[in-house]
């Protein structure tokens, strides 16, 4: 690469590199190192790096990255709520697109076949790339350097897009959301109750029903029952009735357009 590619790569990615040969190796396709290596002759004949490895070594500090800051950032999330949330921040789909936000494909070098062919526009090629220079980043400047270029590319700006509505972030956790729902109207938290348990001991059926109550803090307003494999599952589905019907009530405010707001992010993530 010359010079001046290198600078503007770099100011692109808002990052200097101490070693120009590790971030030359993360923009070099095996097309290009195997097409320098047939150029070559006699014993004079040495092999030309790749960024093949650096891809693998990137997509670990992405899958790290990503992991502890969606841990950090959610904790009342459960397992399978994270990691659906983290395959669609590491998947091909949004990393394509940083990879086109960063110009990534002017800087490839390929070889004759891939240039031809419009590898500069492919999407793995791209996707590929991006995970080697985010391992040249790793590699030169350390970690904390590589997390915070994947907060600021990665993760960051589309968490920010799908709380504003244009995306599917996964809000599963009704229990939180319905907490929240309520503390907006001023009105008391549900009480969650046990009112059935069935069926033998390795495959047992919970029932439970989530009672919202009025403001006199008396009688039940409204009931959400559910049943579950867990009494959390139970609990998580009777929540959700509830926000349902917070969302239909008439002049509920702030409070309903919150509810409104929970139950349309997760309509968008159970249809993604």
């Amino acid at each position: 690469m010359k010079e001046r590619e290198i600078t503007a790569l770099e100011h692109g990615l808002g990052y200097h590199f101490r070693r120009r040969a590790v971030i030359e190796q993360a923009v070099t396709h095996s097309s290009q190192a195997r097409e320098q290596e047939a150029q070559q002759a006699g014993e004079s004949k040495y092999k030309v790096s790749d960024n093949e490895q650096l891809e693998f070594l990137g997509d670990a500090v992405l899958q790290l990255v990503t992991s502890e800051e969606l841990f950090q950032r959610f904790p009342h999330f459960r397992e399978g709520e994270l990691s659906k949330l983290r395959a669609h921040l590491v998947s091909e789909r949004h990393l394509i697109r940083v990879a086109q936000q960063l110009e990534l494909g002017h800087y490839l070098r390929l070889g004759r076949g891939e240039e031809k062919s419009g590898g500069r526009s492919k999407t793995a090629l791209l996707v590929d790339a991006f995970e080697a220079i985010l391992a040249a980043i790793y590699l030169d400047g350390g970690l904390d350097i590589a997390r915070d270029f994947v907060l600021r590319n990665v993760i960051a700006p589309e968490l920010e897009r799908m709380q504003r509505g244009g995306g599917a972030l996964p809000v599963t956790d009704f229990k939180s959301a319905l907490q929240e729902a309520l503390q907006s109207l001023g009105l008391p938290q549900p009480s969650y109750v046990l009112v059935e348990e069935a069926g033998p001991e390795h495959s047992k059926t919970f029932t439970v029903e989530a009672r919202l109550q009025a403001k006199n803090g008396k009688d039940a307003e409204f009931v959400g029952r559910a049943k579950g494999s867990t009494k959390k599952t139970a609990e998580q589905d009777a929540a959700r009735q509830l926000l349902t019907f917070l969302a239909s009530r008439p002049k509920a405010g702030e409070g309903k357009a919150a509810a409104r707001t929970v139950l349309s992010m997760e309509s968008q993530a159970m249809h993604k």
